[in-house]
């Protein structure tokens, strides 16, 4: 049963009391900042800096790369083909490129969590080598993902990436799902996320909010919560096509709405206005899975429909 979410207040830092003082980045560089800085050299780029973060206390280099080395992390959604364009002609626009991208080493590759869309516009240009900041230790790639607002996710984008991201750190990895709350954010994505590489199609929006109420991180290791996120996706996946089947029937009685299946999700959810502090995922969607067999499609008027909220079903 999903735990009620505890809220921490943030303490207020004094002014000018956190991290290094300007002239304290400039310290030299620590074993694993140089063993970084030798490896970019040797494949080819360039160190053109060093600096400790002001904020995180960590080396960081400002290195230019081959391009052809730099490759976006497995885990992350595709680039927009739209974004990509915007960016080219921005830059050629501009005629300069001010923007590094943030890239860890990988073997003998770079990747990169933050700027995949710059680094497909420099690509595209035909740019022989791109500026990055780069991180020594790759593991952070994970929490920089989560911070990547370059361009906002829609819900199949989000779901889709934190899935991968998921899979990518079962390898190997004993810790449980709930130690990656802040890399995965929410765990509605998780189970959205298997929704979608089943069907890509799926209106995930319309069980955003039900789920929202039902799903919380698991305390099992990832390989376990991996195979229970399967689990509650099937069950997520079972629903859907009894929903589909009310809405079908509701558009041959000549309902139309771009709302019909939020709708028909909505009427069904027993947590929609309930105060109950957590709700069980299995008892929630076996009723759901209950009534919606039980629907009655001819009391149903257009103005019903009409008065949901929401948005649209082709959002994804």
């Amino acid at each position: 049963m999903p735990r009620k979410k505890k809220v921490v207040r943030r303490k207020k830092a004094a002014p000018g009391s956190t991290g290094l003082s300007p002239k304290e980045t400039a310290a030299p560089p620590g074993a694993a900042a140089q063993e970084l800085a030798a490896a970019v050299e040797a494949d080819g780029g360039a160190v053109i800096g060093h600096f400790r973060d002001p904020f995180g206390v960590r080396d960081l280099l400002l290195a230019v790369l081959p391009t052809d080395r730099v490759e976006p992390t497995p885990y992350q959604r595709d680039a927009s083909d739209t974004h990509v364009k915007r960016l080219m002609n921005a830059i050629e626009k501009i005629g300069s490129y001010l923007d590094p991208i943030v890239a860890i080493r990988h073997e003998k590759a770079y990747w990169t969590p933050n700027g995949n869309h710059r680094l497909q516009a420099m690509k595209k240009l035909g740019a022989k080598s791109i500026t990055a900041l780069l991180v020594p230790e790759s593991e952070i790639a994970f929490k920089i993902l989560a911070l990547n607002t370059e361009k906002a996710h829609n819900l199949r984008e989000k779901s889709l990436e934190t899935i991968r991201m998921l899979r990518a750190l079962a390898e190997g990895c004993a810790k449980s799902e709930s130690d990656f709350a802040f890399e995965f954010e929410d765990p509605v994505y998780l189970t959205l996320g298997l929704c979608y590489e089943s069907r890509p199609r799926f209106s995930g929006g319309a069980y955003q909010p039900v789920l929202r109420r039902v799903d919380d991180f698991l305390d099992l290791a990832l390989t376990k919560a991996l195979v229970e996120r399967e689990r509650r996706a099937q069950t997520v996946l079972q629903l859907d096509e009894a929903v589909s089947e009310v809405v079908r029937k509701l558009k041959e009685r000549g309902l139309e709405s771009p709302y019909m299946r939020t709708f028909v999700v909505a009427r069904i959810n027993p947590t929609r206005f309930s105060k109950a502090p957590a709700f069980d995922f299995d008892e929630v969607f076996g009723k759901m899975i209950s009534s919606v067999t039980r629907f009655k499609v001819d009391k149903i008027r257009q103005e019903d429909i009409a008065r949901t909220g929401g948005a649209p079903e082709p959002e994804e």
